[in-house]
């Protein structure tokens, strides 16, 4: 057998070129995108359908009566605006955050990434409560200073307002820069700044000049996300902004329960579609730009312990503001959950479990979490098999373009081996196309989708309306991509030499990604798995339109608390607060503790 033999001989998984395998292939792609058909595309297109078709004959009225009132383009406007706010201020603050995690290593550092982190998988329902009890009329904030200034009322009320609106905007999104932008600059080698230096550049005119040029790409993609994810804010705008502030995910929500409108709803929705898949294509251009050729250097090399009072107080200033900003709000409500009313106390966790007579819920409140839990576990299993499934199409189509180029020289030396036929050409082609379209319910607004499911799976043969697999299959979208991007990386690091030792001694195809690639990739994929019960528990968007009343996810049965007057029903919003807080930190520390040497694209 020739060198190079071996490696010929066998392809990944059902890669394998024979026709039962290419059959297989065919099946799981055409399974895949059915799936994104049916449930992501269909519901858009008929979004689109209804925006201009809205009684069976195209019609530009819904989208006409946008641009005659200006009630609506004041909805988009405010939504730019406040976004474009939101990003400049959130990039601002985490920027110093990055140099430090980029060019120091002190104690605790991977414990406060982590903390850093938990705010971005939070519920918005978790979030919006928690800066009420801290900056709320009765949060901590304003007690502070009744008690300091001796004051009989609270001096401020931010509720309501815009800048409790901004300040939540900052805590969410605030990790996102830290880790695209600190994460690249980690890598950067400090030698090119050095050189600036010894040129003699100040050190601003060098971190001005040199460096920065080298980090455009990655702020820049970091502000277009943080971006979408202000643009379509909802959950925050919705509780924290009341009835004075509405962007144009809070306007299709209102248009879709209180008004019934239906088709102004879709023209919104067709509005928001466009600005968010534009901005997310900008995202992955700019994403794509990250990757040119720059010096990188290994984090060792790049970071060092702060030395000198100067360094260890700008370390220490900045792991301090960071706590501040992202822990302060979450305290603020486990303890405000604990002491609503006076003194220490369970109450309002007890009255989780009871369902007194009157009340407007069909179940007792505890039952929004066994919701919440069986949807996740749902939503989990379903996005894991679609994901795992993915992933190894598309590390099938890597791993053959290697093997490809490594043996480009036996192929040359052996011209009776079989060349590459336009099959192969057509499976690249293939996942060329299936990689991006997995990733567009990332930049899909989840109220937009829920709207979608309204109007389209309401009618033979898929009449799902009033179906708890609704809820499980809108969660499923919204995870898939956080799955693939999980175990994506950890599929393409292993060693083709595994796969090919093992077929080289008799193991069949199947067998060899049973006992080579699963176990390898078992972390990644439980990362992947906590990640989709992660979003699944905390998902609001779509849920808050779809859910039917008696099934309520703990984040609508949380927004059913706040709607109703009283002390109680504050109290019991809190508690659920705090339960799903503590259900998203804990799932997301154990993703930080299983993910394969820090990979992954998120």
């Amino acid at each position: 057998m020739r060198r190079g033999d071996s490696r010929q001989s066998w392809t990944p998984g059902w890669a394998r070129g024979s026709r039962l395998s290419n059959l297989v292939r065919l099946l799981i792609y055409a399974l895949l995108l059915s799936f994104l058909i049916l449930f992501y595309f269909y519901p858009l297109t008929s979004i689109l359908s209804l925006s201009f078709a809205p009684e069976g004959r195209i019609s530009l009225e819904p989208l006409s009566k946008l641009f005659r009132t200006t009630r609506y383009l004041e909805t988009l406007w405010f939504t730019i605006w406040q976004a474009a706010l939101s990003t400049l201020l959130t990039v601002a603050l985490a920027l110093p955050s990055c140099y430090v995690f980029a060019r120091y290593d002190f104690p605790g550092k991977s414990l406060v990434r982590a903390l850093t982190t938990v705010p971005f998988v939070l519920p918005t329902m978790v979030v919006s409560l928690a800066f009420t009890a801290l900056l709320g009329p009765r949060g901590w904030f304003n007690l502070v200073l009744m008690r300091v200034l001796r004051l009989d009322q609270p001096p401020l009320d931010l509720q309501h307002t815009l800048v409790i609106i901004i300040l939540a905007h900052v805590f969410y999104n605030y990790t996102l820069v830290l880790r695209i932008v600190g994460g690249y600059w980690s890598n950067l080698s400090p030698q090119v700044e050095e050189a600036a230096r010894m040129l003699g550049s100040s050190r601003w005119r060098a971190l001005w000049e040199v460096t920065l040029p080298l980090l455009a790409p990655a702020i820049a993609a970091a502000a277009i996300l943080v971006f979408v994810f202000d643009f379509t804010s909802f959950g925050v705008v919705l509780v924290l902004g009341g009835p004075r502030f509405a962007t144009l995910e809070v306007a299709i929500y209102r248009q879709t329960i209180y008004y019934l409108n239906l088709p102004l709803a879709a023209a919104l929705s067709m509005i928001q579609i466009l600005f968010t898949f534009a901005l997310m294509a900008v995202y992955t251009r700019l994403q794509g730009s990250m990757g040119l050729p720059v010096e990188l250097r290994s984090r060792r090399a790049t970071q060092r312990s702060p030395r000198g009072w100067r360094e260890v107080l700008l370390v220490g200033g900045n792991v301090a503001l960071m706590l501040a900003l992202l822990v302060t709000p979450l305290v603020a409500l486990v303890e405000r959950s604990l002491t609503l009313g006076g003194g220490l106390s369970l109450a309002f966790y007890r009255e989780l479990f009871r369902n007194p007579r009157g009340s407007a819920f069909y179940v007792p409140p505890v039952a929004a979490v066994r919701n919440s839990v069986s949807f996740a576990l749902a939503a989990m299993g379903l996005s894991v098999t679609l994901g795992l499934m993915a992933a190894s199409l598309l590390d099938g189509a890597a791993a053959r373009g290697s093997r490809e180029a490594r043996s480009a020289a036996g192929r040359a030396a052996d011209r009776s081996r079989p060349r590459p036929g336009d099959r192969q050409t057509v499976w690249r082609g293939l996942n060329r196309l299936l990689d991006p379209i997995l990733m567009l319910p990332l930049g899909t607004s989840a109220v937009t989708l829920g709207l979608g499911y309204i109007v389209a799976l309401d009618e033979p043969p898929l009449n799902l309306r009033t179906s708890p697999i609704l809820v499980v299959l809108a969660h499923t979208l919204v995870a898939l991509p956080f799955v693939v991007r999980s175990v994506l990386p950890a599929l393409r690091s292993i060693q083709p030499q595994l796969r090919e030792t093992a077929a080289v001694m008799g193991a069949a195809p199947w067998r060899v990604w049973r006992e080579v690639d699963l176990p390898i990739v078992m972390r990644a994929v439980l990362v992947g798995a906590v990640f989709a019960f992660t979003v699944s528990m905390g998902e609001f968007g779509a849920t808050s339109l779809i859910a039917r009343p008696e099934r309520p996810t703990m984040p609508v049965a949380i927004f059913r608390f706040l709607g109703r007057p009283g002390m109680v029903n504050y109290g019991q919003a809190l508690a659920m607060s705090t339960l799903l807080m503590l259900v998203c930190t804990v799932g997301f520390l154990v993703i930080e503790r299983f993910r394969v040497g820090g990979k992954g694209a998120f």
